[in-house]
């Protein structure tokens, strides 16, 4: 495929990710914000929405917490032995999450139940207003 470039190693803490000002259609992100500290959410939200183009996606995997929605004994057990190792990490709050994305210019889309308690969560960088 012509159209897809090689995959890229981000560091989401960095102030510029890549150099110049590159963007992107997708940007994916697989089990991260529950093995780093919280402030790795707002930098992937913030460069996420730097890099994407108008309606560009950023796609999150991994397990979440949900309000009103009952949490497996098995996340809770993988949530408590996360906080045991570093007390900053742990499974995040899709409404904390929704609140930073929010923040960077990003809306969640959509929400797909995957295997093993985990989700898969769509982020649309909002198009600029005109």
């Amino acid at each position: 495929m012509r159209n897809v470039r090689l995959p890229v190693v981000i560091d989401v803490t960095a102030t510029n990710w890549l150099p110049g000002q590159q963007q992107f259609d997708l940007i994916y992100c697989a089990n991260m914000l529950h093995i780093a500290p919280w402030a790795t959410c707002a930098g992937l939200m913030h460069g996420s929405a730097q890099h994407l183009a108008p309606g560009g996606r950023l796609v999150t995997y991994g397990p979440y917490l949900e309000d009103g929605v009952p949490t497996s004994p098995g996340n809770l057990a993988f949530d408590e032995s996360l906080r045991e190792h570093n007390p900053a990490w742990g499974i995040r709050r899709i409404a904390d999450v929704k609140a930073q994305a929010a923040k960077a210019g990003l809306r969640l889309l959509s929400r797909h139940a995957m295997p093993a308690n985990n989700l898969l969560l769509v982020w649309v960088r909002e198009q600029p207003s005109e």
